[in-house]
């Protein structure tokens, strides 16, 4: 059994009981602990991916709480129209978490503005396009919360990340200015950043880099480790759940340290 899979069936915390949630790009890596541990706590857990088979297969080991749907989060007619269902399914939105994003490294020079469209609307637009979608709901409920995964290039950022921190500063942003507009109608928004966690990416490339690239990698953090998916998860349930409903407009640091090494 997986970790994830492990996450999904065993003992539940409830943090999220009786809550819909939705999981962007919730279908491998971090996402895919963030929908396990939805489960886990409680919630009825929708996962937009387009890695259908991936997305697929979650959703039928986590069972009937889990829903899997091909979302382009890109596409805001796509989006609305499974917000719509969901909604017409379920009543109201209660939790979204913003997790799908991808890889990006670029000459600022070189890049085109096309290419540059492409990965803001992925990694920065999406964040926007679905909680505009979502919001709604929220709303008429007067009360909901929006979890954005960033990554420490929010803050911290290094050579050849280009425009990849420039998007998740920007969603750094965007999580700040949702939560001042929308605190007043009860509705919480903030970020997790996440440092080098163990996503199916980051195994393959550790495997192209070699053991001893790895190890120094692991010897910049406090801990002495990368992440794990599952070391992200409870971290974002609690900050989405009413447990932490005090908490808007911040950002939380899930690094195991690095961020302290090189701040």
């Amino acid at each position: 059994m997986s970790t994830v899979e492990a996450i999904g069936s065993g003992p539940a915390g409830r943090l999220w009981e009786g809550k819909t949630a939705i999981v962007t790009g919730g279908a491998l890596g971090i996402g895919a602990a963030i929908a396990a541990q939805g489960v886990a706590d409680g919630a009825r857990v929708w996962i937009f991916d387009i890695a259908d088979e991936a997305g697929e297969g979650l959703a039928e080991r986590l069972g009937d709480a889990c829903r899997y749907r091909h979302v382009d989060v890109t596409d805001e007619d796509a989006i609305g129209e499974v917000i719509a269902e969901i909604v017409a399914q379920d009543g109201a939105i209660d939790i979204l978490v913003n997790n799908a994003c991808g890889d990006a490294s670029e000459d600022a020079v070189t890049m085109t503005v096309d290419r540059w469209d492409a990965i803001m609307r992925l990694n920065f637009t999406s964040a926007w396009l679905v909680s505009r979608a979502v919001l709604p709901s929220m709303i008429r409920a007067g009360s909901g919360s929006i979890v954005n995964i960033g990554s420490l290039h929010a803050r911290l950022t290094e050579e050849g990340a280009f425009p990849y921190a420039a998007g998740k500063a920007g969603l750094g942003g965007l999580t700040r200015s949702l939560a001042l507009d929308y605190g007043p109608r009860g509705i919480r928004v903030n970020m997790v950043c996440p440092g080098w966690t163990r996503s199916e990416r980051v195994e393959a490339m550790f495997e192209r880099v070699g053991p001893e690239s790895v190890a120094r990698i692991e010897a910049t953090h406090a801990l002495r480790r990368v992440a794990l998916p599952e070391d992200i998860a409870p971290t974002v349930s609690f900050i989405a759940s009413d447990r932490a409903a005090f908490v808007t407009g911040a950002t939380w640091e899930v690094d195991g340290g690095l961020g302290a090494r090189f701040a």
